[in-house]
């Protein structure tokens, strides 16, 4: 099985990719997606179906450019 991926889209969403995905809100409770192998996650802030994207970045003018980089190191556990 493949893992799961994340893509972030420059001026969009987490665009979240694979079998088995599991989401769950702040509480614990899992989402259900329905079967759904893709789903895309808002990052604007403006959507009206959070935390799912539902477009409205592109009407807001959101915008972000995305780069992948490496992270800085760990802080080690206190």
């Amino acid at each position: 099985m493949n893992p799961v991926e994340v893509h972030a889209s420059d001026n969009g969403p987490l665009r979240v990719v694979g079998q088995g995905i599991v989401l769950k809100d702040g509480k614990g409770v899992t989402y259900d997606l329905m079967g759904r192998d893709k789903i895309s996650l808002c990052r604007c802030g403006q959507s009206a179906n959070k935390p799912f994207c539902d477009g409205s970045h592109a009407k807001g003018g959101f915008q972000s450019k995305v780069e992948a980089k490496a992270l800085p190191p760990m802080k080690p556990p206190s």
